[in-house]
């Protein structure tokens, strides 16, 4: 089952939500699933999250929403492009959708926007998952280099075969053959006129992209008060040393590790990416569960990372 669901963005901007599987059923309001919601990273889209949001579907109901410039959702040319329009769509979608408190699980720019909404509306979210994206400055170089990649695509390209080889073989990025990469761009091609396209405008995402890479995030991280989960891919752009400063800055921060893993780590590796996630959010179900006064004597503290000795969660 494939529900999209549509909901309205700051400035009436059309959002488009996708489920992707069939929630579990609550009797009533109070057993309700809890709901999830997966921000993509930038140049991605909600189908990214599919299998992702099967295996939570087990339990909970887990929407995927195309953020603005991206996917089926409203491309508009004059903006905005913000990261306060993009946190206004999620809280929005949120709220719209009826999914708060919630669990925010984003790749890149989607967990920015999901550190950023939780620092803002921490009635909204109920805990975080941040995968691959750095709280650090990258700079006008990092901009640059971003500029001339998109300058070196060779559009249109004829096939979606062409996309894939280029993506996961050609690209001047990729160190060695990289399959799965080459699949997560051509799910955002779409063939035109003249060939395969992506379905985004690349001058958007060179705009949406410079309202964070010249600064940096460090201060939103201190306020994020709900259990945090920083995740990286071992070949990754998040480094081990900025993961681990970001889990000691943030007040419940854990930290995974994917193996074998690059900055798609949740696409390229799902199994991995899994086992790496569930063991977090089995914690908060167990929380949820054992919801109840400390015993006398007890550090009253959860188990969900206050505490200064925090281990890897991953496999």
């Amino acid at each position: 089952m494939v529900r999209r669901t549509d909901v309205t963005g700051t400035d009436g901007v059309r959002l488009a939500a996708w489920e992707f599987a069939e929630p579990p059923k609550g009797r009533t309001e109070a057993d309700r699933p809890p709901g999830v919601l997966l921000l993509h990273g930038l140049m991605g889209r909600a189908s990214h999250w599919a299998p992702t949001a099967r295996w939570l579907s087990e339990r909970y109901r887990a929407v995927g929403l195309d953020q603005r410039g991206h996917g089926r959702s409203d491309k508009p040319a004059g903006g905005p492009y913000t990261r306060d329009a993009y946190v206004a769509d999620a809280e929005a979608a949120i709220e719209q959708l009826g999914l708060g408190p919630v669990i925010v699980i984003g790749h890149a720019m989607g967990a920015l926007t999901g550190w950023q909404l939780a620092a803002k509306r921490p009635d909204l979210v109920r805990a975080l998952v941040v995968c691959d994206m750095r709280a650090s400055a990258l700079g006008a170089a990092s901009q640059r280099e971003w500029s001339d990649w998109f300058d070196a695509w060779p559009l249109p390209f004829a096939t979606l075969a062409d996309v894939r080889k280029w993506f996961g073989e050609d690209d001047p990025w990729v160190e060695r053959p990289n399959p799965s990469r080459g699949a997560f761009y051509a799910e955002v091609m779409a063939e035109r006129e003249d060939g395969w396209r992506p379905v985004f405008s690349r001058r958007q995402m060179l705009h949406t992209r410079a309202t964070w890479v010249y600064d940096a995030h460090w201060e939103e991280l201190t306020q994020v008060r709900c259990p945090t989960l920083v995740l990286r891919g071992l070949d990754g752009e998040l480094g081990r040393a900025e993961a681990q400063e970001m889990v000691r800055v943030l007040p419940r921060g854990q930290y995974a590790e994917v193996p074998d893993a690059g900055h798609l780590l949740h696409y390229d590796q799902p199994e991995g990416w899994r086992a790496a996630v569930e063991p977090f959010l089995d914690q908060l179900a167990e929380a949820g569960r054992d919801d109840q006064p400390a015993e006398a004597g007890r550090d009253d503290r959860d188990d969900l990372g206050d505490r200064d000795d925090r281990e890897p969660v991953a496999p």
